[in-house]
């Protein structure tokens, strides 16, 4: 055991030396460690002795004058030598600099903060020392950077010897930046790889760009791409000059040093995709004790004038002294408001006894017998009431509960003590008159009913409400039992709430031990600060009190606040000899001492330290003793005790009077601790534990210390290990729950033989610590506050008090700070969250987060996963005072904690990802195919039906063009209505017969010739809104043998955005004139229109409105059905505009292929409702009546915005059977009709004649929408399986389109972690990494779909992920480009597979999906075969290796807070950016990033980089209701989202 401790044994020579903790020693030792960091405290004499007994920092009492004005802070965690150790940690970090990026934040959202704070840190900017190389000019370390190696120091010197623009700009940054360099060093001790300079992001103008001067040693190396912010490209190679792309690339910079710990093995997560395991650190320390041997207290000696019960000593007392004052209780001036006697503590105890058993309920039925538990509710001011009732329920055999009052129905803890009533059956809660009138009440005068609680009758206890017992009336008064005798509620971990139970035996007990351990006798004086109903202050001032009729000076928590030297007035004025306070007490006893004139402590024989357990309370204690040592405070006096709900008092240091034996304590080394092993500190080390002794174990006790974890196996002796005890005065139970029980109360500790140490249970105390020398016992922490991080322990204190110690102190708002452990990806995570001070500002907040990070990287070698800041006073407390964890925890976790300020480093911290995948080399073509047919793989393709064999008396097969189809349908059928268009109104406002548009056609192809003087071929734009003088301006340019193109016209309150993509339209287009409205002519010619485009440069424009009166000459025919009849424009959801040419002959067959897959002849009626603009949704809208007669309701989607129904009103009015429409009408009517569908019914809307309800789209189907679509409109008739959806591309613009006949879309669940493989692995419903994909429809008929390797082109088998690639009659024949790309063509339009079928020419739609046989049969009796789509190749992103879809992550962000309404993800410079829209106020921004964060790691294993808050409606979404992601990439990182907060992960 290397270990030895200035103890009440005599150290043994043969202790080795360098192990010394003698009281000299470690005075020595920390002078020699903190010497060369600190300067000499002022007013301290260089001259003073070094062998001060008390180990405190010379003139700590100075300090602590000084220290008065910052505030009180957290003193519990208070103490020099580690504040001392940390600032030298953080002295050293000094020397590493490297820059952060800060987050940028809204203005509403800063408090008080300088423009500086925007500006993103400059790597240059710092303390001008920075660059200049210590040492000769070689650059050789000086002995105080020994460790810093050459490649730092080139480093350096490129960062120093930049030319004087970057030191201008540098001077001019504000110290915001400079903290913003320091939170770098804090991620481990490594360096940039990227030894090139930082981007100077200070200055945007060119002219200022960066020289370096290399040294000779780095010329080799090239600056990187995107070293320089001046000009930054974005993927698709456009310029950007951004300050936001400047602080990404200082964070790719930053992260792009290796993580700590180079990890070697992997455990499997059930799946190919291995979590890194933690591998042990060979170097670790480990224990090399012996087995411990379990340490027996002092007999319990039985002294002859002990009562046989509580009640009875209260009886005897009572009678025999009814004078003796019991206690006095304090108002908040310190005045005595109340001595309660023994004698009337006596009567209104029996007096409450009474009245519970009898007049509760009827005679007949008593409301409370015997046995039952009742709760105490009194406030922390009224000893005295509870004291009576208290008793009173001991003397009525009922068993008293007391709790904490319920501030408000809402209060943090409140409703788990509520369900702790319910669990113990309380039905009578006894409480004092004030508290009754100060309790929340309903208009009706009574006691609401709190949140979680049962129904309670309140009865109160003050006398005056009491009836007396009758004369002959007497309690039952026993010898003590195992019956219950109270509860005492316990906050867990997690925030439930335990109800231990006592019983009557142990309390006696373990009053006769403290009676015994504390040499209390009769009448002595105690002082009491603590919280009188549990724990120390319950046992001591209520209950082992009255066993020896002492006399108890209570003092409420409300005088201490207002007066924190009152408990010392108090022992000096009634000459205490107990006093019993908590760490905090001593401190700001210390912090206000200083006023008081004669305070005299002589009297105290025992001063109780209730939370000496906790390591940090030693420097209070010091500090304490060292001021009052002068005002009568003996050394030997202080006694830290150490106690648990579970086992009462565990162990307490004796009153002795020997003054020569100071007490033990030992300074530990942290790193050892974290292990579970007791090192005494070596050297040089900075980070340390000093633990002073608890005393020795209780008398008639048992201890022995168990491996926290696992079985309860003993520890050796130099271990760290869970304290137990083995002894009568423990509690037996937990309430009603006896698992629990077992694990906690039934504990019978083994050797490691694995026999048990004794037949008696012992009890776990959830104190972590070890028995020293001489049978001292130790506390390093609680199991409560036990953090498991990649197998090391570490404890939550100690991280509170290392930030603590963190300068400026000040910072913190009276030293609130929570740590607690989040699970995420099967590790905890450290989470620290802090108050902070109303007047600090961006950059100060900023500052001390980097320096915490810094100094708990130093001093626990762990890091911080999340670092937040909320405001001062908002963190929930607990009664008294404190901050309430579990609910912090929770409130952190569900994303209503509201912070003002967070850091999250998951890059650092987050370890245990998988390894990023290695691409394997491609197995060759042929023996893919073997592969294939040995395990039975069919290859993957499918068909639709055959166009040849399908025999059907369509009249329009005999013409080829449309053209020809409208002019036979005008002659045969003049007066069939072809098209209706509905207004917002739902009224008619428009309708074309054949015959009319025939006419309209014939007008404006005169014009085209007339007024246009057009070609034929040449091409023409119709800008027009979704109508009818589109479908005529469409045939009316087939007519003139004009080509076509269909462009959205701009929008009237966006003509700045929307204008320019019209325009360029046109142009890339080449189109010869522009059609148009009169409406629209005039937007195109307004002002706002000039200012976002240059006007002269459009072609004529035509406006179709005023129609010359005359025919053409003749309609033009065209010569070649493979000739052009339009041009189909879209932009991607890249953002890449796509041209893409139809020839008739594909026109015709399109149609064709519709109307046989829907069943569509010239009495069907069709809904539409979508943008005639491109697509499926143009050919629908403008071709499909034409060529197949039947009658199209068309519903401008833009009309939905000011009457969300009138889409189903129309299909319902109508009795429509088929009906289209898009995932933004979708989604429209869904969010818009959620609440109304009662209304709708009773309008009298049905959808019961639905058959099909086709949504159009280009992407994976959205099965969240049409589910929820489905569900919401069952009720009005809505089939579920009528809705559907179709999928199309460029270079197919309808692939699958459900149709009437066929079986219905099935859903498959595929592995998300599969998929990123490019696997497709099936799974069931609702198993964990489940997705759902749903088939996009029916394959049209002449459609062949084939299922290939995007990288070799060669065939893959069912249900493999791989490009869909189709061939069609209605292929697309190519892109329209002007450069004419023909490498891009050929690839696109003309693909051959490598092997395999290599004569079939496909095209490659870009998508990846799968195909699956199904067990359903489709028209023709065939299998059906299911086309499931996943997403689009362009999307996908790249990391680690895998593929990732954004929807995928986007979904997972949704569902992560009820305020994200939308989320968009993409990559920058391999960082995952996630935006997500913010719906609530500005104040929730911060809670989103640990939650978006989370989510991401857990579900996705990727660690997000950079997570954006914006407003809704920020996220760009094209007409399909598809996101834009690139075009929102290109705004940010120009810095045009204007976004809410930007939070850059470190």
């Amino acid at each position: 055991m290397q270990l030895c401790f200035k103890s009440a044994c005599p150290i043994t020579k043969k202790s080795r030396l360098d192990s010394d903790i003698t009281q000299k020693g470690y005075e020595k030792k920390r002078s020699k460690l903190l010497g060369a960091y600190l300067p000499q405290p002022p007013g301290v004499e260089p001259s003073l002795p070094q062998e001060r007994r008390t180990p405190v920092t010379p003139s700590s009492s100075s300090r602590y004058h000084r220290r008065r004005s910052s505030g009180s802070r957290d003193e519990r965690y208070r103490s020099d030598v580690h504040t001392e150790a940390v600032q030298a940690a953080l002295a050293k970090h000094k020397e590493r600099k490297m820059a952060v990026p800060m987050p940028s934040k809204r203005r509403s959202l800063v408090v008080q903060t300088s423009m500086d704070a925007y500006t993103p840190p400059d790597t240059s900017s710092g303390s001008e020392e920075e660059g200049s190389v210590q040492g000769d000019s070689q650059g050789t370390p000086t002995s105080s950077q020994g460790s810093i190696n050459m490649e730092h120091w080139i480093s350096r010197a490129i960062h120093g010897s930049t030319t004087s623009s970057t030191t201008s700009s540098s001077s001019t940054q504000s110290g915001g930046s400079g903290a913003a360099n320091r939170l770098a060093d804090v991620m481990a001790q490594t360096h940039i790889e990227n030894h090139s300079a930082p981007p100077d992001v200070t200055t945007y103008t060119s002219e200022h760009s960066i020289q370096v001067e290399r040294p000779q040693g780095s010329t080799s190396r090239a600056a990187p791409k995107y070293g320089n912010a001046e000009l930054m490209e974005t993927g698709d190679g456009v310029p950007v000059s951004s300050r936001v792309s400047a602080k990404i690339q200082q964070l790719v910079n930053t992260l792009k040093r290796p993580k700590r710990p180079p990890l070697r093995e992997f455990f499997v997560d059930d799946f190919e995709e291995l979590l890194e395991v933690q591998q042990p650190d060979p170097n670790q320390p480990k224990s090399e004790g012996a087995q411990m041997l379990p340490l027996r207290g002092e007999q319990l000696g039985v002294v002859t004038n002990w009562p046989p019960s509580l009640e009875a000593a209260l009886q005897r007392w009572g009678t025999i002294s009814p004078k003796a004052p019991c206690l006095t209780t304090m108002d908040t001036n310190g005045k005595p408001l109340y001595i309660l006697t023994y004698g009337k503590l006596w009567t209104r105890s029996m007096k409450v006894a009474y009245n519970i058993l009898h007049k509760l309920g009827t005679k007949q039925e008593p409301m409370v017998r015997p046995g039952d538990r009742v709760a105490l509710v009194f406030p922390n001011n009224d000893p005295a009431a509870f004291m009576v009732a208290f008793y009173g329920c001991l003397l009525a055999e009922v068993v008293p509960v007391p709790i904490e009052v319920p501030l408000t129905r809402k209060d943090a803890g409140s409703q788990q003590i509520g369900f702790l009533l319910g669990s113990c059956g309380v039905t009578v809660a006894l409480t004092s008159d004030a508290c009754h009138k100060g309790l929340p009440k309903s208009p009706t005068g009574e006691i609401p009913q709190f949140k979680g609680w049962p129904k309670l009758l309140w009865f109160v206890t003050e006398s005056k409400h009491l009836s007396k017992p009758p004369r002959d009336w007497f309690p039952h008064i026993k010898d003590a039992n195992n019956d219950t005798a109270y509860i005492e509620y316990k906050t867990c971990k997690d925030g439930s709430v335990l109800g231990v139970t006592v019983t009557r035996i142990a309390l006696l007990t373990h009053c006769q031990a403290l009676t015994q351990a504390c040499g209390y006798t009769e009448a002595e004086t105690i002082v009491n600060v603590l919280d009188f109903k549990k724990d120390v202050g319950l046992w001591h001032g209520i209950l082992t009190s009255v066993m020896n009729m002492m006399h108890v000076i209570s003092i409420p928590y409300s005088l201490m606040k207002v007066n924190p030297v009152s408990w010392i007035q108090k022992v000096c004025q009634y000459k205490a000899k107990v006093a019993c306070v908590k760490s905090r007490d001593m401190h700001w006893a210390l912090v206000a001492h200083r006023d008081q004139r004669d305070v005299n402590l002589s009297s105290l024989r025992m001063l109780i330290v209730a939370d000496g357990s906790n390591p940090w309370s030693i420097s209070s204690c010091d500090a304490f003793l060292n001021v009052f040592q002068s005002k009568g405070l003996r050394q030997e006096v202080i006694c830290p005790c150490a106690s648990s709900p579970e086992a009462l008092t565990v162990a307490i240091r004796r009153p002795t009077d020997d003054t020569n034996q100071p007490p033990g304590r030992g300074v530990l080394s942290m790193h050892g601790l974290s292990y579970g092993v007791i090192r005494v500190d070596s050297e040089e080390k900075l980070s340390v534990l000093t633990v002073q002794d608890v005393g020795t174990v209780m008398p008639g006790a048992l201890m022995c210390v168990v491996r926290p974890d696992g079985i309860p196996q003993l520890c050796k002796t130099d271990e760290i290990g869970e304290l137990c005890v083995c002894s009568i005065a423990t509690g037996t139970s937990y309430y009603g729950l006896s698992g629990m029980t077992k694990n906690t109360f039934e504990v019978f500790p083994m050797t490691g033989s694995g026999a048990p140490i004794s037949e008696y249970p012992f009890v776990r105390t959830g104190l972590l610590g070890f028995i020293g020398p001489g049978g001292l016992v130790f506390i390093v922490g609680k199991m409560d506050g036990l953090m498991v991080v990649c197998g090391r322990r570490h404890n939550a204190d100690d991280i509170v008090a290392t930030a603590l110690a963190v300068e400026p102190m000040k910072f913190v708002y009276r030293g609130r700070i929570a740590v607690f452990s989040i699970t995420v990806l099967h590790d905890e995570r450290i989470v620290i969250v802090a108050e902070q001070r109303p007047d600090s500002t961006e950059e100060d907040s900023f500052q001390w987060m980097s320096r915490v990070l810094q100094a708990i990287d130093s001093i626990h070698q762990v890091g911080v996963y999340c670092l937040a800041l909320v405001p001062a006073n908002t963190l929930p407390k607990t009664p008294l005072g404190g901050i309430h964890l579990s609910e912090t925890k929770q409130l952190f976790l569900e994303g209503s904690l509201h912070p003002c300020n967070v850091l999250m480093c998951p890059h650092t911290c987050v370890t245990n990802l998988p390894k990023p995948r290695q691409k394997q080399p491609e197995i060759g073509p042929a023996s893919v195919m073997v592969g294939n047919l040995v395990s039975g793989k069919r290859i993957a393709q499918a068909s639709g039906r055959d166009l040849g064999q399908i025999e059907d008396n369509d009249q329009a097969r005999k013409f080829l063009f449309l053209s020809e189809v409208l002019q036979w349908r005008a002659q045969t059928t003049p007066d069939h209505i072809l098209y209706t268009l509905l207004n917002s109104r739902g009224t008619i406002a428009n309708s074309l017969t054949c015959l009319q548009l025939h006419k309209r056609a014939e007008k404006i192809a005169a014009m085209l010739g007339e007024r246009g003087h057009l070609q034929d071929g040449e091409h023409v734009a119709l800008v027009y809104p979704p109508g009818i003088d589109l479908i005529a301006a469409f045939y009316g340019c087939l007519y003139a043998g004009c080509v076509p193109i269909t462009v959205r016209p701009p929008h009237p309150q966006n003509i700045a955005t929307t204008l320019p993509t019209v325009k360029m339209i046109v142009e890339v287009s080449r189109s010869a004139c522009i059609m148009t409205s009169q409406i629209i002519c005039k937007l195109l010619r307004s002002r706002e229109a000039s200012a976002a485009v240059d006007i002269r440069t459009w072609p004529p424009v035509l406006d179709t409105d005023d129609l010359p009166k005359k025919r053409p000459l003749q309609i033009y025919k065209p010569l070649n059905p493979d000739t052009l009849a339009y041009l189909d424009f879209s932009v991607s959801t890249t953002g890449m505009l796509a041209g893409v040419k139809m020839s008739h002959t594909a026109t015709s067959a399109f149609c064709r292929s519709i109307k046989l897959q829907c069943e569509l002849y010239p009495s069907r009626e069709v809904a539409i409702c979508l943008d005639p603009y491109c697509g499926l949704g143009f050919v629908l809208w403008c071709l499909c009546s034409v060529y197949s007669g039947h009658q199209s309701i068309l519903i401008p989607p833009s009309e939905l915005e000011t009457n969300p129904a009138l889409w189903l009103l129309a299909v319902s009015q109508y009795k429509v059977r088929d009906t289209f429409c898009s995932y933004s009408v979708m989604e429209l009517c869904t969010k818009g009709l959620g609440l109304q569908t009662e209304s709708l019914k009773s309008r009298g809307l049905d959808l019961s004649r639905v058959r099909t309800c086709v949504v159009v789209a280009e992407e994976r189907p959205r099965i969240a929408l049409t589910q929820s679509f489905s569900k919401l409109f069952k009720d009005l008739g809505l089939h579920p399986r009528a809705v559907s959806t179709s999928f199309g591309c460029r270079v197919n613009l309808a692939v699958c389109l459900q149709g009437t006949s066929g079986p219905d879309p099935t859903t498959v669940y595929v592995d998300m972690r599969a998929l990123r493989h490019d696997r497709v692995r099936l799974v069931e419903r609702g198993s964990p990494h489940s997705l759902p994909l749903m088939e996009s429809g029916k394959i049209l008929p002449g459609v062949r779909i084939i299922i290939a390797n995007p990288e070799t082109k060669g065939p893959l088998g069912d249900s493999h992920l791989g490009e869909i690639w189709v061939h069609s009659g209605h292929n697309a024949s190519g892109y329209f480009t002007i450069y004419g790309d023909e490498s891009l063509q050929s690839d696109h339009f003309n693909s051959r597979l490598s092997f395999g079928d290599t004569q079939t020419i496909w095209a490659r739609t870009g998508y990846l999906g799968f195909l699956r046989r199904t067990e359903l049969t489709d028209a023709s009796g065939e299998r059906h075969d299911a086309l499931y789509v996943v997403g689009a190749l362009d999307e996908a992103m790249e990391l680690r290796g895998m593929r990732y879809h954004p929807i995928d992550i986007e979904t997972s962000v949704i569902r992560t807070h009820k305020s994200i309404t939308e989320c968009a993800v993409f990559t920058w410079t391999n960082l995952l950016v996630v935006v997500v829209e913010l719906d609530g106020s500005e104040q929730e921004a911060l809670d989103l990033v640990p939650l978006v964060t989370n989510v991401v790691l857990e579900e996705h294993y990727l660690i997000v980089g950079v997570v954006v808050v914006v407003d809704i409606g920020v996220i760009p979404i094209n007409s399909r209701g598809e996101k834009q992601r690139m075009h929102l990439r290109d705004g940010f990182l120009a810095d045009q989202l204007d976004p809410i907060y930007v939070a850059y992960n470190m």
